[in-house]
């Protein structure tokens, strides 16, 4: 352990636009990893053509921060073309390193950018040292291992594996029913390709049987007791056990959400953050304090568990529903404080008297009660209730700008 701190130990957060880039930043990323125009794993977010590429480059660099750019799809013949302009707009926007799939994308990135660093996605499905060493051996500066494995597989591949190539694994976010997100069940269910970042979740959904000869009556379908929701997988939540991945030798610690909101960017960047600074700062007696394990809990989740890293996990699914847990709402972000008063722009409505948490980057959520509400014009209102008002309040503590206030359902 004593090189702890003379290694690579990176947040790494999701970005789906530039408000969710700023997000991660504000709130501790070393790095951010984001989608273009093509060749992403999320069709569905938010994605960066090239001047806007540029610019969250810019931004991140300004800081010291790192941005990664996937191009983990299976492109078929005809997007072949498309590569070589893509990963040449990527560098010169600044992408400090491109996050691959396909092998014969992986060759023409070597052929087309041959300085640019290359990330071995996940979906790549490495789970042994073998194949980790073939792709160092290509040319790779990282590999994203699978999900689906122990730590003691990990520790493994570390130690058979060359110190030059990083490692990185998923720490916090939601799961694939499939091996590593290559699930064809999309795909025949809807003809929304996974593979091409258009999964349509079937696993969420709620199954039940209908016997050929009985149309329209429909049967629940039991794994067990508990439901119908049989595919329908928890999410994952390390950050109680960030010493234990620190030690098995990974270097980048992988958040899920590139199409989640800012808020849950902040706050899961955030946490991760503050339990790897605490992490670093005494590695023999890691504890968190208990309002770092509450942060988890506040932002949309489904039930937790931890994977694969602890072996099987045999309770892995969740029957119940394929919904969300969601006890908190964000109801404005802090723009500033001057004398006494928060400044801040409304997200969703609240009222006087209400007792708010504010959350900043500097510490610890604060908890405070509005005692009054000005509108922009320095009128006294009882309520914000007009979208992206801008209003003020009184505050005794300064918070930063972009700090985030939230209220318990």
């Amino acid at each position: 352990m004593s090189d702890i701190n003379n290694r690579l130990l990176e947040i790494l957060s999701p970005v789906g636009d530039m408000e969710r880039l700023y997000a991660a930043l504000d709130f501790g990323a070393d790095a951010v990893y984001l989608g273009g125009t093509g060749f992403g794993m999320r069709a569905a977010s938010a994605n960066f053509d090239a001047p806007l590429l540029a610019k969250a480059c810019d931004e991140a660099h300004s800081r010291g921060k790192r941005v990664y750019l996937t191009c983990n799809t299976l492109p078929h013949n005809n997007e072949i073309p498309n590569l070589a302009q893509f990963v040449k707009e990527a560098e010169s926007a600044g992408v400090d390193a491109l996050i691959v799939n396909d092998i014969g994308v992986f060759t023409l990135i070597r052929k087309y950018v041959p300085d640019m660093d290359i990330h071995v996605s996940t979906q790549a499905g490495i789970v042994n040292y073998a194949s980790a060493n073939a792709f160092y051996e290509m040319g790779a500066k990282r590999v994203v291992l699978a999900r689906e494995l122990a730590l003691e597989e990990i520790a493994e591949i570390r130690a058979k594996t060359p110190k030059g190539l990083e490692i990185e694994c998923f720490v916090h976010g939601a799961m694939c029913v499939s091996f590593s997100g290559r699930c064809l069940i999309s795909q025949y269910l809807t003809e929304r390709d996974a593979n091409r970042g258009e999964c349509s979740q079937p696993c969420r959904w709620g199954y039940h049987l209908m016997e050929e000869t009985r149309p329209g009556e429909y049967y629940p379908v039991f794994e067990d007791e508990k439901g119908t929701y049989i595919l329908n997988a928890k999410d994952m939540c390390l950050i109680e056990h960030i010493d234990k991945l620190a030690e098995a030798g990974i270097n980048s610690f992988k958040i899920e959400g590139r199409a989640k909101s800012s808020y849950y960017v902040s706050v899961i960047t955030n946490a991760y953050r503050k339990a790897m600074d605490i992490y670093k700062a005494d590695p023999e007696h890691f504890q968190l304090p208990q309002w770092l394990k509450d942060e988890v809990f506040k932002v949309s989740h489904r039930a937790y568990c931890t994977g694969f890293y602890f072996g099987h996990p045999k309770q892995s699914q969740y029957y119940g529903t394929s919904g969300y847990v969601r006890e908190y709402d964000v109801v404005a972000v802090v723009d500033s404080w001057s004398d006494g008063r928060l400044y801040c722009q409304q997200k969703n409505k609240f009222n006087v008297g209400d007792e708010v948490e504010v959350l900043s980057f500097d510490g610890e959520p604060v908890v405070i009660s509005v005692r009054d509400l000005y509108d922009e014009w320095d009128n006294p209102i009882e309520t914000a209730n007009h979208a992206a008002m801008k209003f003020s309040m009184s505050s005794d503590v300064p918070f930063s700008k972009n700090s985030i206030i939230r209220i318990k359902k």
